[in-house]
Order: C-alpha cells, then sequence, then structure tokens
C-alpha cells in the first residue's frame, strides 16, 4: 500500500473508529500502460542536445562596431576587438560585431556507430546598426565543420521597445531583442523556420568521424547586405536560452 500512495495511485485517510481505521480511496478509474515504443519517443531518445553560452566561442574575428555585454556591464572595452579575448568573455550575454564570425564547438557525442539523420540549432538573433533600426538588413551566413551551409538575410535591428529580459541598465535607444530562428539540416537540404535554405544535406557535412561539431556565424566583408549581428544569451532580449544545438541519430 506505501508503494501506492508514494506513486500517487491512491490516498490513505486516518478516522476514528474502534481505534484508529484507514481508509484506502483510488485517484484513477484506469490506468493504461503503453508497452511499445512510440515514433516520437523513439526520436527522444536519439536526440542528443546542447546549450552553449554565447560568449564560449572557440575562434572569433570581429570588426567594429563589435562588443560584449554581461547581465550587469561591459566586458572590456567597446568596439574593441580585443576585448572578445577576456577571460570573462564566458559572462557574455549580448555580443555584437559589424563583420567576421564567431565559431563554437559542441563536443559530437553520437554513438559509435551511429548515423546522425538530423542536425539542428537555434538561437535569438539581429542584425546590428547604429543604435538600433528595424530596417536594417544583415546577410549571416552560417558555416558546419567547415562547409558553409547557407546565408540567411536578418531583417533589423530591434529595438522598438525593451526586450522581455533585457536589464533596465542597458539604454533604451541600443538594440533590444532579436528573432529565435531555428535552422535544420536533413537528408534533404538546409532550412531555416521550415523553408528551404540550401541544398546541402547532412552527408555533405562529414560529422561522424569528428570529435567535436561546429557552428560557424558569419557576415561577410563582401556581403550583399554588411548589417553585423547581434547575438543573445539568456538574460537578454526576449527569449532564455544560449545557442541550443540539437543532433538525431539512428
Amino acid at each position: 500500500m506505501k508503494k501506492l500512495e508514494d506513486a500517487n495511485l491512491i490516498t490513505t485517510e486516518l478516522v476514528p473508529g474502534r481505534g484508529t481505521q484507514k481508509i484506502n480511496t483510488k485517484n484513477y478509474d484506469r490506468i493504461i500502460i503503453d508497452l511499445f515504443e512510440t515514433e516520437e519517443m523513439e526520436k527522444e531518445r536519439n536526440c542528443i542536445s546542447f546549450e552553449m553560452p554565447i560568449g564560449q566561442y572557440y575562434d572569433c574575428s570581429v570588426d567594429p562596431s563589435c562588443g560584449l555585454v554581461s547581465e550587469s556591464n561591459y566586458i572590456g572595452f567597446q568596439d574593441d576587438p580585443s576585448s572578445f579575448y577576456e577571460p570573462n568573455r564566458k559572462d557574455t550575454q549580448l555580443l555584437y560585431f559589424r563583420s567576421g564570425y564567431v565559431e563554437y564547438r559542441f563536443p559530437n557525442r553520437v554513438p559509435y556507430g551511429s548515423n546522425i539523420v538530423e542536425l539542428e540549432f537555434s538561437m535569438e538573433i539581429c542584425s546590428e546598426a547604429p543604435y538600433h533600426k528595424n530596417d536594417w538588413p544583415s546577410d549571416i551566413t552560417f558555416w558546419i565543420n567547415g562547409r558553409e551551409i547557407g546565408t540567411w538575410t536578418s531583417p533589423g535591428d530591434f529595438g522598438d521597445r525593451r526586450g522581455l529580459l533585457t536589464p533596465r541598465w542597458w539604454s533604451r535607444h541600443f538594440t533590444q531583442y532579436g528573432q529565435l530562428k531555428n535552422f535544420k539540416v536533413t537528408h534533404k537540404g538546409c532550412f531555416v523556420d521550415g523553408v528551404q535554405l540550401s541544398d546541402i544535406s547532412i552527408n555533405d557535412l562529414d560529422l561522424i568521424d569528428s570529435s567535436f561539431i561546429s557552428l560557424r556565424i558569419e557576415v561577410k566583408k563582401d556581403s550583399k547586405n554588411v548589417g553585423g549581428i547581434n547575438l543573445f544569451g539568456p538574460k537578454f532580449g526576449d527569449y532564455k536560452q544560449g545557442i541550443i544545438l540539437s543532433v538525431r541519430y539512428e
């Protein structure tokens, strides 16, 4: 009976009688047990996810305007690329630059002998304009393990309202929030929010033999729209997350 109580299947009540009596009441009329794994359950089981803090990049090369911001202050100096090498960059909650790139490396924990069928990553991101400007396109290119997978054009640098998570000390005149973008690479190609970005497929990335999965986020100096990047951590912008990578395998 104790095990049924612990599982919240029954409720036990002590009532006065001849001494003290225990009365047990069932909490459910029917219990259904699935003995077979559904397709969704199998997908979840064969999925590995990591959340990378935006300041934990492996490599970078950035041009002003640029900067790192923690929850409470600037890290290093504004418009100084050397600040991107500060030891406390791990505390970064907002990262921005005009052109250049940051590259992250995630551990490849896919079991030996498995095949990667889908790679997905999401982040809050927008362009980088002076102060802010909602209409400020920027061509942002993504690379995985040294392979360019496509370019997405950010529509602007958003500051028409305060970000839901943006600290109060941060000036209302600066960038406030971004867009949550979801990128996915499958056997059919590369997609952003369900819209195909390129024909690069998961088979083109040579992920199995690598001990890491790298993600480079870049604004090329010769792109049509050199409009910069803002990347948001969990304490800036609208979404409480860093860069989330999910790898599905079979």
